[in-house]
């Protein structure tokens, strides 16, 4: 039979397959973007928990093995599991700072345990939550772009500096980097036309990456030095422990999670104009994460989940097609299994990859940006959404702390600036269009055309 698509039938952007090296080119340009969080997630758990370097070393491997394939799995798409959209995974920041508490306060293996409780988690709550995507309107959705924005040019900010206190902090040479390659990235964008300007992005990685190898912040002295090829071990603390109690936080923060899914699931299938119902794919994203946290933690990493990174790539560059983020998926599992790749990886110095990763999180504020400027803030309930949304999301980011008197299992949601900002949207949203008669527009006229309040 022939199955030759009809002259008629238009492949959607999202489905195009690209020639190989172009494929390959873009698929590296995420893998670079992303690379900072498997990298700085391995090293962050060594360091607070006083890990043996090797056990350190074996664990990036394991994240970007469990990065890799539940990237390819979103992407691919099958038997339910995996948006169809070019997303890639990561170890979260929140919940690898909830698994490095519950570590402290317990062990290792209650903390691995946790992370396999939490994907379980995820199957049971998910038909309730599902439920409730109809309170998810475009005013939602370009609130917590703006916030996720925020949030992670805070956090890869701090990553810039170091740690305050540290000798090495807010050093001159780790801030002229990331302004350098922040600087390239922006002016190849405006200089270069075609697939070169496309690619903006990693040329700017690169640029930086040169400029550091020529000032001697970057060597490849260790990249050849160790085994070629590195398999992850499973269980590396040993076996999990399962204690729901001490769980509990990660379990909660499933929830916060579900919810950053949603937003940048329906957010990623508008850019890439995805046809169809965008909400009907939300709980096909989140089995992918559960799958891919589940994966993660039998290998002792925390929650895998959708990365809000490659949006702004995906919009820096036009590049719609999911083929792109397959092949960054498949790079990973590579850079994984051959260890000289991680070690070249992990030479990037992180000024240059947070520089890089800086850049990328202010275009996901202008798609936010871009979304909320279809909303009518001539409605009082438009306006007070977004004003009580911005208020309740940005104080925990700009004011560390600022909920450090109330108890721990408040601090998880109530500390978390995109969870109370989106939480707070939805609500507001609700009291004002969906309890009662929906308010009027304050100069007295219509709403406009697209009624970004309504919620369904």
């Amino acid at each position: 039979m022939n199955t030759t698509p009809k002259p008629t039938e238009a492949v959607e952007p999202v489905d195009e397959r690209l020639p190989l090296g172009t494929l390959l080119l873009y698929g590296l340009q995420h893998v670079l973007v992303m690379a900072a969080a498997p990298i700085t997630a391995a090293f962050l758990i060594g360091h607070t928990l006083d890990l043996p370097d090797d056990v350190t070393v074996g664990l990036m491997s394991a994240i970007f093995l469990a990065c890799g394939l539940a990237g390819i799995l979103q992407s691919v798409g099958a038997f339910g599991f995996g948006a169809r959209l070019p997303f890639v995974q990561v170890p979260g920041g929140a919940p690898l700072v909830i698994f490095l508490a519950i570590a402290q306060a317990t062990d290792l293996q209650t903390a691995t345990g946790a992370v396999i409780l939490t994907g379980l988690f995820y199957f049971l709550a998910l038909p309730f939550f599902t439920r409730l995507l109809k309170y998810f309107p475009p005013i939602v959705i370009g609130t917590m772009l703006l916030l996720v924005a925020i949030n992670l040019i805070r956090i890869f900010g701090g990553l810039i500096t170091g740690r305050p206190g540290s000798p090495e902090f807010a050093s001159m040479g780790g801030i002229a980097l990331a302004l350098v390659t922040i600087a390239c990235t922006v002016l190849f964008a405006r200089c270069l036309s075609g697939i070169w300007q496309r690619i903006a992005v990693m040329l700017g990685l690169l640029a930086g990456a040169t400029v550091a190898v020529l000032s001697g912040a970057m060597s490849f002295d260790n990249v050849l030095t160790g085994p070629v090829v590195a398999f992850p071990q499973p269980f590396p603390f040993g076996m999990p422990k399962f204690d729901l109690f001490a769980s509990l936080p990660l379990l909660i923060f499933c929830v916060v999670s579900m919810t950053e899914a949603t937003g940048q699931t329906l957010a990623t299938a508008e850019i890439v104009g995805r046809k169809g119902d965008h909400k009907a794919i939300v709980p096909r994203n989140i089995r992918a994460d559960a799958l891919g946290s589940l994966f993660g933690g039998c290998f002792g990493t925390s929650l895998i989940i959708t990365s809000g990174e490659n949006i702004g790539i995906i919009r820096a560059t036009g590049v719609r097609s999911r083929y792109v983020t397959i092949a960054a998926g498949a790079m990973l599992v590579l850079l994984a299994l051959i260890a000289p790749l991680g070690r070249l990886a992990h030479a990037v110095p992180t000024a240059v990859v947070a520089g890089t990763a800086v850049i990328v999180f202010a275009i996901i504020g202008v798609m936010g940006i871009n979304i909320l400027r279809k909303v009518d803030f001539d409605q009082n309930g438009n306006m007070f959404t977004l004003a009580a949304a911005l208020a309740m999301g940005i104080l925990p980011i700009v004011v560390p702390g600022f909920y450090s008197a109330f108890p721990q299992h408040l601090q998880i949601v109530l500390g978390n600036g995109l969870a109370m900002g989106t939480l707070t949207a939805v609500l507001v949203n609700i009291l004002f269009h969906h309890l009662g008669t929906s308010r009027q527009p304050r100069n007295g006229g219509a709403a406009a055309p697209l009624d970004a309040s309504k919620g369904d």
